[in-house]
């Protein structure tokens, strides 16, 4: 498998899938909701948080709003306010069916503008714009550019967590809960055994190994969350906490995802915690991922390496509210970017 470095960024700033969505517009007794965060909001805390809860409700019924939600997002708003929950594919393909005016994204800048780019009549907030994202800084549209003139005629698949831009100079999106099938569906498609895989390395890596009839071309982007992992974290959790069932991220470095018993996205991992019920279960991915799954699973022992990212802790009840009081801070794509933009995403949605 080839690879390339980066280039300098420029200068810029899954699921429980099928996405869960919630009942609306009553709002569960603050008493429930709660009971659903219990395990990491004291009670001293909880009255604070209960009145952003309850003006967060009133505002979402006054403008016709609705919360998207990341499987990493803090578990006080994953397990409050968001009325649409999952991963990176869930929530894209939510966000074509959604029922509302205005769009709320919790979760980085990438997603909002996928939720823009599927939506582009709604109005789509991003309670914070610096919520960005390391693995969609690390690729540009010229990066795209130079890889499609050294390389004519292979397709270019890349990863959701990238820029509109990003997607504009690509044929196909994909996500890691369904990498695997797109690049194969390419493949046939187009009738090509060489595709350009952008611009997670590891993701890329963690997919050859599944298509080994195809050559993936990859770029040197990582996330900076799962990046950090080693195998030898493995190995200590393991030591540390006998029979633990390890599931890994395919953004996880190669020889991370070796030593685990499952590798899968967000999506794929929860669907493992629900349908094996290992009694004791890492998830190496994002620390919140584990405390929002747990909310499920009261029976399972949940052990917590925890890595958190900067970036989802960037949206808080606070500035969700302020989104919705002031509208602000509204997510615009070029319409000449937008349109290509879609089509990529658009083509991956397409492929079940």
């Amino acid at each position: 498998m080839l690879e390339f470095d980066v280039a300098a960024p420029a200068e810029r700033t899954e699921s429980f899938a099928p996405a869960q969505e919630r009942p609306a517009p009553a709002t569960p007794a603050l008493g429930q909701l709660y009971a659903r965060v219990a395990k990491h909001v004291t009670p001293a805390e909880w009255p604070l948080i209960a009145r952003e809860v309850e003006a967060i409700e009133r505002l979402k019924r006054e403008r016709n709003a609705v919360v998207l939600g990341h499987n990493y997002q803090a578990p006080e708003i994953f397990n409050t306010v968001a009325d649409i929950v999952g991963d990176s594919l869930a929530l894209a393909r939510e966000a074509v069916t959604v029922d509302a005016d205005v769009i709320v994204m919790a979760g980085v800048h990438f997603m909002a503008e996928t939720a823009k780019l599927l939506n582009p009549s709604k109005t789509v907030l991003m309670p914070d714009m610096g919520a960005g994202c390391s693995l969609a800084d690390s690729i540009t549209a010229a990066d795209i550019r130079l890889l499609k003139q050294r390389y004519p005629g292979v397709p270019v698949v890349t990863y959701v967590n990238t820029s509109a831009e990003v997607k504009a100079e690509s044929d196909y999106c994909c996500t890691s809960g369904n990498a695997v099938k797109v690049v194969r569906a390419v493949a046939k498609e187009w009738g090509v055994t060489r595709i350009l895989m952008l611009p997670d390395e590891f993701l890329a890596q963690n997919v050859q190994k599944e298509v080994p009839e195809l050559e993936l071309i990859a770029w040197k982007g990582h996330c900076e969350v799962h990046e950090r992992f080693t195998p030898q974290d493995i190995r200590d959790l393991r030591e540390n906490h006998p029979g633990v069932v390890v599931l890994a991220h395919p953004e996880c470095p190669p020889e991370v995802v070796a030593e685990a018993d499952y590798a899968g996205s967000t999506a794929g991992m929860a669907d493992y915690v629900r349908d094996e019920k290992p009694a004791r279960v890492v998830l190496i991915t994002e620390c919140s991922m584990a405390d929002n799954v747990a909310v499920n699973h009261p029976d399972i022992e949940f052990v917590r390496p925890c890595n958190l990212c900067p970036h989802m802790r960037r949206i808080t009840l606070p500035n969700i509210r302020r989104a919705l009081e002031t509208m602000t801070t509204q997510v615009e794509i070029d319409p000449a970017i937008a349109d290509r933009a879609r089509l990529a995403v658009e083509r991956m949605l397409a492929i079940r």
